[in-house]
């Protein structure tokens, strides 16, 4: 009987890969506003509430939200998701998304994780069209289901600080709803047990994203090759995906973690051109 083949795994990560969480911290400096420059006319890449006392540019799913609202469309907001999304598609979630960044930060606490099947992934977009969409078209930024009134960054990033410097200049703490709360308490003790929830399961932005995880000008490919389907890839996969098929998954955040095993690697539109060139023809025969 033929032996198994063993699985090509890298001891250990790149560098790249490695350095990560220092990556997604030099990309939260971007985002940062220490200068209270407050660029809320410019149209931001990532998840980031606008109304975060350090927040430089607005955050793009509360400008889809309250153009909705408006019955206008955000054609700016749409070209600069267009143009990120087409460059690097997922890669924004897994390395520039500062609320991305703050629930890999906890997940590092070695508590068990539940890992949910990858299809309650596209509860994202039921999130989209309807927060996002749908309720501010329909009823306006005042409905209690608009994003902005529920979202978990928001009370992160913007309400808990600004409650903390009210209550510092000696005002009233009072600022976020039970609501709100209910969810804030919810999503941090969720942070803990189960790997990103809020963009493995509601993220709208990173359900944009996703898209384009198909057409994006860096992406990743396993290469048939090198691909022993020993399965390794699929348990360093934390959203619980099957990378050696599953690469070019909306769910997938570009982590990079299966680049571990030598078979996935890191390819622009480059390699994709020279990988589609169709071959010569034939030499005609005299």
């Amino acid at each position: 009987m033929a032996a198994m083949a063993e699985p090509r795994i890298r001891p250990k990560p790149s560098r790249f890969v490695r350095g990560r969480l220092l990556i997604q911290a030099v990309f939260l400096l971007v985002w940062l506003d220490p200068l209270a420059l407050r660029l809320h006319t410019v149209c931001g890449s990532v998840y980031h509430c606008y109304a975060c006392p350090l927040a430089l540019f607005a955050c793009p799913v509360g400008v889809m939200a309250n153009f909705s609202a408006l019955h206008v469309v955000p054609f700016i907001a749409l070209g600069t998701l267009l143009l990120v999304g087409g460059l690097v598609g997922g890669f924004v979630c897994g390395w520039a998304c500062p609320f991305g960044f703050l629930q890999d930060l906890v997940a590092k606490v070695p508590v068990p994780k539940v890992r949910l099947p990858s299809w309650t992934g596209y509860f994202r977009y039921a999130v989209l069209a309807g927060l996002v969409i749908a309720v501010p078209y329909f009823f306006g930024e005042a409905h209690p289901l608009f994003i902005c009134r529920v979202c978990p960054a928001g009370a992160v990033e913007a309400g808990v600080p600004n409650m903390v410097h009210e209550a510092a200049a000696g005002g009233s703490a009072a600022g976020m709803s039970a609501l709100k709360w209910t969810i804030l308490v919810l999503f941090a003790l969720a942070m803990f047990v189960k790997f990103r929830p809020w963009c493995s399961l509601f993220c709208p932005l990173g359900a944009i994203f996703g898209v384009f995880n198909r057409f994006s000008a860096v992406f990743l490919r396993a290469n048939p090759k090198k691909c022993v389907q020993c399965g390794a890839c699929r348990k360093m996969c934390p959203v619980n995906l099957a990378p050696e098929r599953q690469l070019a998954d909306p769910l997938c955040i570009r982590c990079m973690e299966c680049t571990r095993c030598e078979a996935i690697e890191v390819k622009t539109a480059f390699d994709r051109a020279e990988r589609e060139e169709p071959a010569p023809a034939p030499a005609a025969r005299n």
